[in-house]
C-alpha cells in the first residue's frame, strides 16, 4: 500500500466468532460483492481456529469449505501484511476455545470521494467512532418507552 492517506477511506476491522468452528461460508459471497462493487477493499482476511487447549492456528481461506463449492478465490491472498501474529492473538482472546473466527481488515472505499470533498472544503476530522447496533436499538427502545 503506497497510497497517500488523503486517498484512503476509513479503515475498519471485524472479528467474527463461529462457535464450534462451524463455518458455512454464507457471508463470503456478500463480502466479495462489496469488493466487486467498490464499496470496500479487503486489506487482510485471516481465519483462525482456537483449539480447546487455547492454542491458535491460522486457517487458509481455501480450506474453510472443504467441499470446493465456495468461490472465494478473489479473497485468497488478501493480505497487506498489516495483521501480524500479535493481532491474531489479540483477536483470539475474544474467541471461545473450540471456535473459529474470521478477521477482516477493510477500507471503506465508498467514503473516499466524500472525504476528499470535505478536505477540499477545509474540513478536518476531529472525532470518529462506531456505535454498536445493539446499543442503537436499545437507545431507540428506551426512547419509545419514554414517549409512550
Amino acid at each position: 500500500m503506497t497510497e497517500d492517506a488523503h486517498d484512503l477511506g476509513p479503515i475498519d476491522y471485524l472479528v467474527v466468532e463461529f462457535p464450534g468452528a462451524r463455518l458455512r461460508g454464507e457471508a463470503l459471497p456478500l463480502l466479495v460483492d462489496l469488493v466487486d462493487r467498490g464499496i470496500v477493499r479487503v486489506l487482510d482476511l485471516v481465519f483462525i481456529r482456537k483449539d480447546p487447549d487455547g492454542s491458535v492456528v491460522a486457517v487458509e481461506v481455501r480450506d474453510l469449505d472443504r467441499d470446493g463449492d465456495l468461490d472465494v478465490e478473489v479473497l485468497v491472498g488478501a493480505s497487506s501484511g498489516l495483521l501480524g501474529r500479535d493481532d491474531l492473538e489479540q483477536a483470539a482472546a475474544a474467541v471461545e476455545p473450540g471456535s473459529a473466527a474470521g478477521i477482516v481488515l477493510y477500507e471503506n472505499v465508498w467514503a473516499v470521494p466524500f472525504i476528499g470533498a470535505l478536505r477540499r472544503a477545509g474540513g478536518q476530522l476531529v472525532a470518529a467512532g462506531r456505535i454498536p447496533a445493539e446499543d442503537l436499538l436499545a437507545a431507540l427502545d428506551a426512547t419509545e418507552s419514554v414517549g409512550a
